[in-house]
């Protein structure tokens, strides 16, 4: 006697066709174009990716400008900024002896991305360290770079980043 074996389950099997095959590549390389292309828009309309206009030259300058910024740091002589909606306030003083007289004091205010809204800005002297100006800044990242110099000479060079709130 012979047994013979039915199978009775029914199985739908899946076979994977050039079509799934065309629908993975499009959704695998349309992901990573879609992507590149995201990030190449952002590339182009943010920051210019300008940090020097002759990188030879400015490394040429540099190991002067790092032994200035020492002997300025050195002085003792800083600053503190202070804005207040408009009214942009300076003060120059010493660590250990209070203010300190310069004959003029100049503010650049730079965006950390972009150049299209940077601007220089000389404060008007007040008492002995205090530089003023009206100006009104436009809300967001700021740095801001400041120089005060006495007899043609500099005598502070200081930056800072500051954050202008709506409404400040």
């Amino acid at each position: 006697m012979s047994t013979t074996r039915v199978n009775t389950n029914q199985q739908k099997s899946f076979i994977f066709t050039g079509w799934h095959m065309a629908g993975v590549m499009v959704l695998f390389f349309g992901t990573i174009i879609s992507v590149n292309f995201y990030m190449a828009y952002n590339a182009i309309t943010s920051w210019s990716g300008l940090v020097a206009q002759n990188t030879y030259v400015a490394s040429q300058q540099f190991n002067g400008k790092a032994a200035e910024a020492r002997a300025l740091s050195a002085t003792g002589v800083t600053g503190k900024l202070n804005v207040a909606g408009s009214d942009i306030r300076y003060e120059v003083f010493h660590l250990e002896d209070g203010p300190v007289a310069a004959d003029s004091l100049t503010l650049q205010f730079k965006r950390p991305v972009g150049e299209h809204q940077d601007f220089e800005l000389d404060l008007a002297p007040g008492t002995k360290g205090v530089f003023t100006a009206t100006h009104e800044l436009l809300p967001g990242q700021w740095i801001v770079d400041a120089s005060a110099f006495r007899d043609g000479k500099r005598i502070l060079h200081q930056a800072e980043r500051i954050a202008v709130l709506r409404g400040q």
